[in-house]
This record gives structure tokens, C-alpha cells and sequence, in this order.
């Protein structure tokens, strides 16, 4: 089992950056493809990233591409978002989340296929 838990939400100017930050602890970080995903209000949880456990293979929602970049770091246990040119639209409460792998070049494209989930952090961007 994994417990994670996200880091680096805030409130940012259309335009702006930010970088979320995805601290594993638990079970062996490296066994794990991850994902990234968002809820804002009124709407449906989606999936805007994911990673597969090499960190080799990525995948990212059509919204986001170009704009958002997904990295992992095994050795620190860590997965980083890093989400430029923000707008109004990408706000929503994000969420760090996990599977269990022993396949490291595949990735989970489907909110559904994760079993683990950090607690959320809130990303609020202005016009």
C-alpha cells in the first residue's frame, strides 16, 4: 500500500505557473504508475496526466497538452505536475493518485483504473 500526499496548489493569475508535487510513502514508489486528476465544481472527476512507473511513457488529457508536463522522481518518492499558461478553466481541486504496476512502460489513462489517492489540493486560477 501507498499513502500520498499532494503539495504546491495556491491561487495564481491567468497565465500563470504552477507546480504540484505528489509525495509517496509506503511501498516501493518505483512499482507504481501514476496519475493526475481534477475536480472542479458542478463536474466530474477527470484524469489530466499520467506516468508510467519508468517515468518513460506519458499521456496527457487534450485540455492540458502542451501546457502541463508530468515527471517523477523515484529515488525522492515523488511525482511533479508542473502546469503552465494556466487559465480560469483549470481550476479545480487536484488530486495525486496511484495503481500498482509490474509493467513499467504502461500508464493509466482512466481515473477508474487507480486504487490509491492523496487528499487533494486546490488550484484556483483568476481572469
Amino acid at each position: 500500500q501507498v499513502q500520498l500526499e499532494e503539495s504546491g496548489g495556491g491561487l495564481v493569475q491567468a497565465g500563470g505557473s504552477l507546480r504540484l508535487s505528489c509525495s509517496a510513502s509506503g511501498r516501493t514508489f518505483s512499482s507504481y504508475v501514476m496519475g493526475w486528476c481534477r475536480q472542479a465544481p458542478g463536474k466530474e472527476r477527470e484524469i489530466v496526466a499520467a506516468i508510467s512507473w519508468s517515468g518513460a511513457v506519458t499521456y496527457y488529457a487534450d485540455s492540458v497538452k502542451g501546457r502541463f508536463t508530468f515527471s517523477r522522481d523515484n529515488g525522492k518518492n515523488t511525482g511533479y505536475l508542473q502546469m503552465n499558461n494556466l487559465n480560469p478553466e483549470d481550476t479545480a481541486v487536484y488530486y495525486c493518485a496511484a495503481r500498482r504496476t509490474f509493467n513499467p512502460s504502461i500508464v493509466a489513462t482512466n481515473e477508474r483504473e487507480y486504487d490509491y489517492w492523496g487528499q487533494g489540493t486546490q488550484v484556483t486560477v483568476s481572469s
